[in-house]
């Protein structure tokens, strides 16, 4: 039974042509990314478990981590096992309300991850820049208040981008040029005129990516002044080693972004942005958590303690349980209670 969509266009299914060009690229990409999501799932849980047990890690700086690892994980979700299963399949197809799912979910996160980067810049800038007042701005509750507002505004501008999409007509073209249904790539399906899904597209984009770039780069401008003048070289080698971390992965994520959503669908590449559209969706959140952590002694040491506490746990429970087989089995060897070795009388 097909349905209608959009505007006179009947569509049952879409079919993701990812590499069905270089279908000998297959096998290669499918181990990749099974690889790196399996990496992602890890590298991500971990920073999350490790941030909510260990109690030193209960800071803003981790708190933000943690919710970016839980936004990588998502992200990477929506659209990683579709893609396995289509690089092993003939028939690469997504049902209508799953290419809807996956367009609205995938936007979301993304726009989300713009605000909280920015959000992550101004924690750096207040722990660097006004270090005796940090824990003073940067309160409980105003930390739930910039999550929140980051995952709102995220929502916010991908339903209506996602709806602005939905009302376009596709005269039944099936065939999306890329790995998983985006916006760019749906807009280029259609068959009608785009200029205002186009400028709709690069205004929400106008927002979620030049403006929060814009408070990273202020905010970095302020923590590079602060960092000079530290007169510690520890002290100068640990602000720059955080904030290394943070402008790597801001500069990974935005400079694809931009490339894809600052420009009309229409004026890229739709091999180019595909290919664009994997390293912003699948590599840039496998290797974040790899970034902030990788010299990060806090992080290692939580990791230490935390493996530790689950060493000894299962010590701990492996005892428990030899000294509960050893005081049921003591009957026995001690010719005690009868009734536990008259032999088969309950058979």
């Amino acid at each position: 039974m097909e349905n209608e969509r959009g505007n006179g266009s009947s569509q049952e299914e879409f079919i993701l042509l990812g590499l069905s060009d270089k279908p000998y690229l297959e096998m290669l990409f499918f181990v990749f990314f099974l690889i790196s999501y399996v990496l992602t799932l890890f590298w991500n849980l971990a920073i999350i478990v490790v941030s909510q047990l260990d109690p030193h890690l209960h800071t803003p700086m981790y708190f933000f981590l943690s919710n970016l690892s839980l936004l990588d994980l998502c992200y990477t979700t929506t659209t990683v096992p579709q893609m396995l299963v289509n690089f092993r399949s003939a028939h690469k197809s997504i049902c209508w309300a799953g290419c809807v799912a996956q367009l609205f979910i995938f936007l979301s996160l993304g726009s989300t991850e713009c605000i909280l980067l920015a959000v992550m810049a101004y924690d750096r800038y207040a722990a660097i820049c006004q270090p005796l007042r940090y824990m003073t701005i940067m309160s409980h509750r105003l930390c739930w208040l910039m999550v929140a507002a980051s995952w709102l505004s995220g929502i916010t501008n991908s339903a209506v981008q996602t709806i602005l999409t939905l009302r376009l007509p596709f005269c039944g073209q099936k065939q999306i040029n890329n790995f998983f249904c985006e916006v760019p790539a749906m807009i280029s399906l259609s068959c009608a005129e785009t200029s205002i899904n186009e400028a709709g597209l690069i205004a929400g984009a106008s927002f979620l990516l030049p403006g929060p770039l814009g408070l990273i780069l202020v905010s970095y401008g302020y923590i590079g002044a602060t960092v000079l003048r530290i007169r510690s070289a520890e002290g100068r080698r640990k602000a720059f080693s955080t904030c290394t971390s943070h402008l790597t992965v801001v500069s990974l994520f935005y400079s694809t972004a931009i490339y894809m959503y600052l420009q009309p669908p229409s004026h890229h590449s739709q091999n180019q942005g595909k290919m664009v559209s994997l390293f912003y969706g699948i590599i840039t959140p496998m290797l974040n958590p790899l970034i902030y952590t990788l010299r990060n002694k806090d992080v290692h040491g939580a990791l230490r303690r935390t493996l530790g506490k689950l060493f000894w746990m299962q010590i701990t429970w492996a005892r428990e349980m030899t000294s509960d087989w050893h005081n049921k089995a003591s009957p026995l060897a001690g010719g005690g209670d009868s009734k536990l070795v008259e032999g088969p009388q309950d058979w």
